[in-house]
């Protein structure tokens, strides 16, 4: 995982899902979802989608373009929507794999400073306090 994402950043010059996703020809779209569902990705005809909930905060869709690009990156093939945990679905190793790159990724770029908590270091990194418990 640390590979592929060292390799991305690499070629497009940034830590950027957004980026990332339309360098690699993946289209995202935004769309209205009914409250546990944040997005998913898809792939149709040989393309590849990501859409996102469109009433999500600039950061939480900053978070959720990564988690499914991380689905396209480590899951190719699988169709796998991103249901909060509090729904009846179960998350699974997938999921718990594309939190795990969402956040690798969202951090890659930043170093963490001399005496900030790891919590700090997130926070600025834009990895909401949801995703904190997350070993790195």
């Amino acid at each position: 995982m640390d590979e592929i994402i060292h390799k991305l950043v690499r070629r497009f010059k940034t830590n950027d899902p957004f980026v990332i996703a339309k360098g690699l020809n993946i289209i995202i779209r935004h769309a209205e979802f009914n409250e546990g569902t944040r997005g998913f990705y898809y792939r149709r005809l040989r393309r590849r989608f990501i859409v996102i909930d469109n009433g999500l905060s600039e950061e939480w869709q900053r978070v959720v373009c990564a988690h499914e690009l991380g689905h396209d990156r480590l899951h190719s093939g699988l169709s796998q929507f991103w249901i909060d945990e509090h729904t009846f679905f179960n998350t699974g190793k997938y999921e718990r794999q594309a939190n795990l790159f969402a956040v690798k990724l969202l951090t890659h770029s930043t170093e963490q400073e001399l005496g900030e908590t790891e919590e700090a270091y997130l926070l600025r990194c834009g990895v909401p306090k949801q995703l904190h418990n997350l070993k790195m």
